[in-house]
């Protein structure tokens, strides 16, 4: 996906225990609807994750799909977890891999890497659903210019826990005792959880930035009750246990260590220099990004005009966003 400023949604005056309440913002992309929580104008960063979409729930009819084309990125790793539907992902590095729902797919841009993301043809073929998260990890200062790369897990390598009507994968990082083979550069942890009615889950505590998005259903958590379609950020240290509503619930739970300082970004680049993403705008325009193979006919030209965001894991200061 790419990142676009948009009009700010207010975000509701969370009860005691809760830090922060986000409303994501609507993008209609062609009548498949997309939600970002973050970036927010309140938090842009939980931890190391500095970008989280929604793809809907919709449904694509017939010749119609995902068609996000070829586009650069620097100095992140994206994830793209589906609960719904299937992503064809390619990038410049050769890779050609079918995204499934429960899979992880993590995409380390680092120095530089292109790539697409597309319904594939033999699925428009028929009406497809699609209905998932990608994310953005920003990378610490001493990976941001590493050798790109591009791994898959499949499901069925990932710690799944069980525990009093909470079942929960853990996608990458570390907590509840266990630890994803997702191989990351910075502490954190990215976790999928279904509740069942009244069941509770405790947030790991031995990270210092958390947060919690509700994917359907809703939760009680420190006296207050939150619905689907919300990120919640908490306090660090605070032990908190996050209870399903009658209906269950489903939700994505992210944080870990506060970044070595803040983060410019502008469009799909993301670095600690602001000069770093002058050259990375200066590289597409001049097309130095490797190409995308198998989806090589057509790009995303670069947004002119764009604001570049300063990002911190707090509220933004005073002047920013930054130009």
């Amino acid at each position: 996906m790419s990142w676009q400023p948009a009009d700010e949604p207010e975000c509701p005056t969370p009860p005691a225990g809760v830090a922060l309440v986000i409303v994501p913002r609507a993008h209609d992309l062609g009548g498949f609807e997309v939600r970002r929580a973050l970036p927010a104008q309140e938090r842009q960063m939980v931890g190391p994750f500095i970008f989280f979409d929604q793809m809907g729930p919709g449904e694509f009819l017939v010749g119609r799909g995902l068609d996000v084309r070829p586009h650069p990125h620097i100095g992140l790793a994206t994830v793209t977890y589906l609960f719904e539907g299937t992503i064809l992902h390619r990038d410049s590095l050769g890779s050609n891999q079918p995204i499934v729902p429960g899979d992880v797919n993590w995409m380390t841009a680092g120095q530089g890497i292109a790539h697409s993301e597309r319904t594939d043809a033999a699925l428009r073929t028929h009406s497809n659903r699609l209905f998932g998260i990608q994310s953005w990890v920003a990378l610490p200062k001493s990976a941001e210019e590493t050798v790109p790369e591009f791994v898959h897990h499949p499901g069925s390598t990932l710690p799944v826990l069980d525990d009093g009507g909470a079942h929960l994968r853990l996608i990458a990082g570390s907590g509840w005792g266990a630890r994803s083979p997702v191989a990351t550069r910075s502490s954190l942890f990215y976790a999928d959880a279904t509740l069942s009615p009244g069941a509770s889950l405790p947030m790991p505590d031995e990270h210092e930035e958390r947060g919690v998005y509700i994917v359907d259903g809703e939760i009680e958590v420190a006296g207050g009750r939150f619905a689907a379609g919300r990120m919640l950020v908490f306090r660090a240290g605070d032990r908190l246990a996050l209870r399903a509503g009658t209906q269950g619930a489903r939700l994505l739970l992210l944080g870990g260590a506060a970044m070595d300082g803040p983060r410019y970004l502008f469009w799909n680049f993301v670095s600690s220099s602001r000069e770093r993403i002058e050259q990375a705008k200066a590289d597409w325009r001049a097309g130095r990004f490797g190409k995308v193979a198998g989806d090589d006919q057509e790009f995303i030209p670069l947004p002119e005009g764009r604001a570049t965001i300063r990002a911190e894991g707090a509220r933004l200061g005073e002047g920013s966003p930054t130009s």
